[in-house]
C-alpha cells in the first residue's frame, strides 16, 4: 500500500472572521490533507510562525491593523517564511505583493475555482521542494531602495515591551554584544535585540557599520574623533559622548574604510 503523504500545515491570517472561515471551508473540502491554523492579526501570525514549528503555506491578508501582511513578512525574515499567498480586497497592493516573490495574490471576493487553482500551484511548488529558492527571493523584500548589488536592510525589527519596533539603521550609534544578543544604542535609548554581532555584521551596510572590537560595532557617521591610547589602539568618541575602544585587531579594517593610515 502506498503511504499517504504528511498533511500540509497551513496558516490563515486575516482580521475578519468570515474571511478566515471562507478559506478554511475551502480547504476542509479536501478532506484531511491539511492541518489548519488561524491567526486574527499580524502579531499572532508572527508568534505562530516563530513558535509552532515549520509551516508549509500561509494565506496572508495584507490590510490588517497594527501589523499588516508586508510587516509580517519582514518580521519573520526570508529564512523562516513559508510559501505565501497574499489575500486582500485592494488590488493596488498587487505589484508590491509580487515584488516579494509571493506564490500568488488572491483578490477578494475570489471564486472557488480561483482558490483551487492557487492551492494546486502551492502543492506543486511544495512537491518540487522549491521552498529554498522562494526564501532567497523573499530576502529582497523591503530593500528595493538599496544599490543594485547586495541590498541591505534600512530598518531592524526589534521586539520591545510586547511590540515589534521599527528601528532605522542610520539612527543606530553603536551595537554592543550582550551575551547571545546585542544592545542597540539608538539616540538616548538602549534596546536589546535578538541577534548576534556576527549576524548583524553580515547584513548591515559595511560602508556605515564597522566592527572595531570583538564586542562592538559602530556607525562610522557617529564618530566625532579618534584618540590614540597605547600599543597601537585608539578610542572612538561618538556623538553621544560614549567612548569605544578600537582594538589593534580591527584597526586595519578602520583604516581600509577611511582609506587612510592612522
Amino acid at each position: 500500500m502506498t503511504p499517504q503523504p504528511d498533511p500540509l500545515r497551513i496558516l490563515i491570517v486575516d482580521d475578519e472572521l468570515p474571511a478566515r472561515q471562507r478559506i478554511g471551508d475551502l480547504l476542509r473540502r479536501e478532506g484531511e490533507r491539511f492541518i489548519i491554523q488561524e491567526a486574527a492579526d499580524g502579531r499572532e501570525a508572527v508568534r505562530l510562525i516563530l513558535s509552532e514549528g515549520p509551516l508549509d503555506l500561509i494565506f496572508l491578508d495584507i490590510q490588517m491593523p497594527e501589523l499588516n501582511g508586508f510587516a509580517v513578512v519582514e518580521a519573520i525574515g526570508s529564512a523562516r517564511l513559508p510559501l505565501t499567498v497574499f489575500v486582500t480586497a485592494y488590488d493596488e497592493h498587487a505589484i508590491r505583493a509580487f515584488e516579494t516573490n509571493a506564490l500568488d495574490y488572491l483578490l477578494k471576493p475570489f471564486s472557488d475555482e480561483r482558490f483551487g487553482a492557487t492551492l494546486a500551484r502551492a502543492e506543486a511548488r511544495l512537491a518540487e521542494r522549491d521552498a529554498g529558492a522562494f526564501a532567497r527571493g523573499m530576502a529582497r523584500l523591503f530593500t528595493l531602495a538599496a544599490g543594485p548589488s547586495q541590498r541591505r536592510p534600512d530598518r531592524l525589527l526589534v521586539r520591545a515591551r510586547g511590540a515589534i519596533r521599527f528601528v532605522r539603521t542610520d539612527e543606530i550609534e553603536r551595537i554592543e554584544g550582550a551575551g547571545p544578543y546585542v544592545n542597540l544604542h539608538v539616540q538616548a535609548e538602549t534596546l536589546l535585540h535578538r541577534a548576534s554581532l556576527t549576524e548583524l555584521g553580515k547584513v548591515l551596510e559595511p560602508r556605515r557599520f564597522l566592527r572595531i572590537h570583538k564586542s562592538t560595532i559602530i556607525n562610522i557617521e557617529h564618530v566625532v574623533q579618534l584618540e590614540p591610547t597605547s600599543h597601537g589602539e585608539f578610542e572612538a568618541l561618538l556623538t553621544s559622548g560614549a567612548r569605544c575602544r578600537v582594538s589593534r585587531t580591527h584597526r586595519s579594517a578602520l583604516e581600509e574604510r577611511l582609506q587612510q593610515k592612522l
